[in-house]
């Protein structure tokens, strides 16, 4: 069982949301995650942006179902953006800046260069192109 998986926003969107294109591949992935991995670690940037974007495709129930399910499972790992992150991040926009990367997804590479993580949960394939592997891999 590998130690760590870096769960990006897209990923806990695709689960909460079952209109949502990457649902069912997220969904059929998540028990072998589960399995797989001791511990999912997400950014509150992360947290972030699926919360809104679950809120307003939702409603304010699934968000806050959301929320409670991630602060309930021991699984989980929130890391607050910090200034050492956010200073990699920046320097990874300037090296990559003929990509779109968003500052969240910046923030993600950062942690995960720092904690020597290679996978993410991920359907954003800017973690490929920054040299992670996205699991479940695209199809």
């Amino acid at each position: 069982m590998s130690t760590e998986l870096l769960v990006d926003a897209g990923a806990w969107i695709a689960l909460a949301d079952a209109d949502d294109q990457h649902h069912q591949p997220a969904a059929q992935a998540y028990p072998e995650l589960l399995r797989r991995y001791r511990r999912l670690v997400t950014t509150n940037l992360a947290i972030a942006e699926a919360y809104i974007v679950i809120r307003r495709a939702l409603g304010h129930m699934a968000a806050m179902a959301f929320l409670d399910g991630l602060s309930a499972s021991p699984r989980v790992e929130k890391v607050y953006s910090d200034p050492m992150l956010e200073v990699e991040a920046e320097r990874i926009l300037r090296q990559y800046a003929d990509q779109d990367f968003s500052y969240v997804d910046a923030v993600s590479f950062a942690l995960m260069y720092h904690r020597g993580l290679t996978d993410a949960f991920a359907f954003d394939q800017h973690f490929a192109t920054a040299g992670f592997v996205c699991v479940p891999p695209a199809s």
